[in-house]
């Protein structure tokens, strides 16, 4: 199970941003464990581990149905909402795909379709995600280079940069001057500042808006052991990772405070 324990960190965020909550998202991330450990011969061999345990939490992802009930209210109505009209398997191809590194060949094992419609679920999926939401993002990162790449990506993808800042203290004084409609944000800051106190203090002002975080080290920030971020996207990035990432967190438009 060793093979195992190395992937579940990158299983809870394709999780989280599949279901745009931490909490739901581990629970069908813990439900792929359960199974495993009920009967051990599910549990995949090393070489074929990482697309096998996706297929098994996909299995169970369809068997279950939607990530939220008929019966929620508020945001997670409106995602269902959202959710019932898009083309079946077209978001978890695109996140698949562009969020995980999977290649269309991959994606096609997981879902359970063949190659040909795994591609075109991949390019639906992103047509359908960058034309449910536009807004304004606020970029918190220290490198310049990364920052100005990050603005090309937002505003090349109709998105508005809100502004950028390098260091906990800009982030708050550029993120209360208006309301961001998402906050695009690394992890440690120029002044070793915690991008994410940044954040939290940005939530406390505007209450919720979502937020996506960048980090080198996605796996230690992905323990389910405290309040951990819905969207994480792991750097280096691409930019369809980035686009992703944005396009979800604004369909959910929801976030989780970290601690």
């Amino acid at each position: 199970m060793e093979h195992i324990a190395t992937l579940i960190p990158y299983l809870r965020r394709y999780a989280r941003a599949l279901t745009g909550s931490q909490s739901t998202g581990d629970a069908y991330a813990a439900a792929v464990l359960e199974a495993m450990i009920e009967d051990p011969d599910q549990v995949p061999d090393a070489a074929g581990a990482r697309v096998a345990l996706f297929r098994m939490f996909h299995a169970i992802w369809h068997s279950s149905g939607a990530p939220v009930t008929d019966e929620e209210r508020g945001r997670a109505a409106k995602a269902q909402k959202r959710l019932s009209v898009l083309t079946p398997n077209a978001r978890e191809a695109l996140l698949l795909h562009a969020m995980e590194d999977f290649g269309a060949a991959d994606v096609a094992k997981i879902i359970g379709v063949d190659h040909q419609e795994a591609a075109d679920l991949i390019r639906i999926g992103q047509q359908e995600l960058a034309d449910s939401a536009r807004g304004s993002v606020l970029i918190i990162e220290d490198e310049p280079v990364i920052a100005m790449d990050l603005e090309a990506i937002v505003a090349d993808a109709g998105h508005q940069v809100f502004g950028v800042a390098q260091t906990h203290k800009e982030a708050v004084a550029i993120g209360t001057d208006g309301r961001p409609d998402l906050i695009l944000a690394d992890i440690r800051l120029a002044d070793e500042s915690s991008g994410i106190d940044a954040v939290n203090d940005l939530l406390k002002a505007h209450g919720d808006v979502p937020v996506i975080f960048i980090t080198a080290y996605p796996e230690r920030l992905l323990t389910g052991e405290k309040p951990e971020p819905a969207f994480l996207i792991t750097k280096p990035f691409r930019a369809d990772q980035v686009l992703s990432a944005i396009s979800q967190a604004m369909f959910f438009s929801s976030t989780e405070t970290l601690v």
